[in-house]
């Protein structure tokens, strides 16, 4: 199965990357290979000062070893080695109008200290963050969510859309990190579900990106915007970088165990700002956004 997923996700990595090169129409991904010392490594892809992305990254990476302490109690195991391989992209386009996606889907082993394995399970899912709404565009990226669930069970969507909702949720803002999509972790097999099944249906998400998000960056990338459009921008891609250093569960594993630092941070924005105490003009369209942000709306 490892063999099997690590495969997908190299093949899936060429074809997300190429199609945004695409779109970009001017810049291209520079890769870079890395090696972990305590075993595997990865292969990152960065575009940067493109036309339409202003920084973006697609990475895949196979680490595998003894699980670290850290982790060990995470997990609540004794010592255990593991392998764990996946991919995770973030693009930050550069127009205002264009929203932010994250999607990750990622494989997980565990094994006992004669190798067997002893645990294995498929995680990931896909957001979106705008920084100003468009219902259409939101609409759109869930009916494809959804349109992929349901080829595998008709509560899948729900469910994980509403794992989206929790998970990307900014506690100490009261607010969401956006409008969501899919989250799912730790799909195991069960009486109901093969491990194969759960490849297929991880896999079903992952196929599905594209025809999501592309559409909508498609349709934004060329809008005219203000530099005080601009500046809201930078302004909420400071709560992205909140979530994502206080919050994020891939951010922890990177750092715990030991992974490579500029790949686990490439999801970063290039240009950010924190104001202080900064509310947007009620009635506005920044105001808008922020509300629905408050509470976690039905698109589909």
């Amino acid at each position: 199965m490892k063999d099997q997923f690590y495969s997908y996700i190299k093949n899936l990595q060429n074809q997300i990357t190429e199609a945004f090169e695409k779109v970009d129409g001017s810049a291209t991904f520079i890769e870079d290979e890395w090696n972990r010392a305590e075993g595997g490594g990865g292969r990152s892809r960065i575009i940067e000062n493109g036309s339409v992305i202003e920084k973006g990254g697609v990475n895949i990476s196979a680490v595998h070893g003894p699980l670290p302490e850290s982790m060990r109690s995470y997990f609540k195991v004794d010592e255990v080695d593991f392998f764990a391989c996946g991919l995770s992209l973030v693009i930050h386009p550069k127009n205002p109008m264009a929203p932010t996606v994250h999607a990750n889907w990622r494989y997980f082993e565990m094994y006992d200290k004669t190798g067997n394995c002893i645990d294995q399970w498929f995680g990931g899912g896909l957001d979106l963050t705008p920084y100003y709404l468009f219902e259409e565009d939101a609409q759109h990226f869930h009916r494809q969510c959804k349109k992929a669930c349901d080829i595998h069970h008709p509560d899948f969507y729900l469910e994980f859309k509403n794992k989206c909702d929790a998970y990307f949720h900014n506690p100490h803002r009261e607010e969401a990190r956006g409008v969501g999509g899919l989250f799912f972790d730790y799909l195991k097999e069960d009486k109901e579900f093969t491990i194969q099944d759960r490849y297929d249906f991880t896999t079903e998400i992952g196929n599905n990106f594209l025809a999501a998000y592309l559409p909508i960056l498609e349709k934004r990338k060329s809008m005219k915007y203000s530099a005080a459009q601009r500046t809201w921008q930078e302004i909420r891609r400071g709560r992205y970088v909140e979530f994502n250093l206080v919050h994020d569960k891939g951010t922890l594993f990177g750092l715990k165990t030991n992974g490579r630092i500029e790949s686990i941070l490439m999801s970063l924005p290039p240009a950010v700002q924190w104001r202080y105490d900064h509310h947007p003009e009620e009635g506005s369209e920044e105001y808008n956004l922020v509300t629905v942000l408050k509470n976690p709306k039905v698109w589909v």
